[in-house]
């Protein structure tokens, strides 16, 4: 067998989620050719998907080490620092790919992200600037933009950026949340509590909690009378937000 239909196997059982194959088939690879990096790629990959990513990022640093200028493998390294929850090494990662291909609104948005993720509103900013530069029409750059000018308290700039995300992508629960994220932080609190009990509604998991904390956050700061005791209980104020007794004007 060529080395060309070895590795298009094992890339056909990656794609078909067999890892244990991918991670067995490019063993056998790396002992017959120890300094093949896609056979590296292909186990960063396969490990990354297993959620093993100590091993997914030795794997990619060996592909990078060999081949330093594939972007494929710069890229994947990044992928994998993001899934660590590594943000501040993810988002330096993207900003290097992005630097080398100035036009790639994608590596720049993730840039952005990452930024985000690593308590870095003001870089968050300046990269989502770029991305919208790029692509002024992509909702996933607006929405980027909306959040971290609201992480670094520029309402304005955020309630326009959300809009133009909510614009494009009606519906979509994130950019809703961040236009409420925003009317909130701007002081235009009745829309954005009606907007997290909307969300309230029809999120699950983690998404409703976190809307359902937001929402009782600012319920808390209105509330008088009867509905300060509300507040003071979250489960009572859950019950009562999801039937509607409660609102802010």
């Amino acid at each position: 067998m060529t080395e060309l239909s070895a590795v298009a196997e094992v890339e056909a059982a990656l794609e078909r989620g067999d890892h244990t194959e991918v991670l067995r088939r490019t063993d056998e690879m790396l002992g017959e050719r120890p300094g093949d990096d896609a056979a590296h790629e292909l186990r960063a990959r396969a490990l990354l998907a297993l959620g093993r990513l100590d091993e997914a990022e030795r794997e990619v640093n060996d592909a990078v080490r060999l081949d330093p200028e594939e972007i494929r493998y710069r890229e994947l390294r990044a992928e994998i620092l993001a899934a660590r929850g590594d943000h501040r090494d993810a988002a330096a990662e993207f900003g290097h790919l992005a630097r080398n291909d100035p036009r790639s609104a994608a590596w720049t948005l993730a840039e952005a992200r990452e930024r985000l993720g690593a308590a870095q509103p003001g870089l968050s900013v300046e990269a989502a600037r770029r991305a919208v530069r790029l692509n002024p029409e992509d909702a996933a750059g607006q929405l980027a933009l909306a959040q971290g000018l609201a992480r670094i308290g520029d309402a304005a700039g955020a309630v326009q950026a959300a809009t133009r995300a909510a614009t494009m992508q009606p519906g979509d629960p994130a950019a809703r949340e961040a236009l409420a994220d925003a009317r909130w932080l701007g002081g235009d609190d009745a829309p954005a509590f009606a907007e997290f009990r909307a969300l309230a509604q029809e999120l699950t998991g983690s998404g409703r909690r976190r809307v359902v904390r937001k929402a009782l956050a600012l319920y808390r700061l209105r509330a008088r009378g009867v509905g300060a005791i509300v507040a003071r209980f979250p489960a009572l104020f859950d019950i009562a937000m999801r039937n509607g007794w409660i609102g802010i004007r």
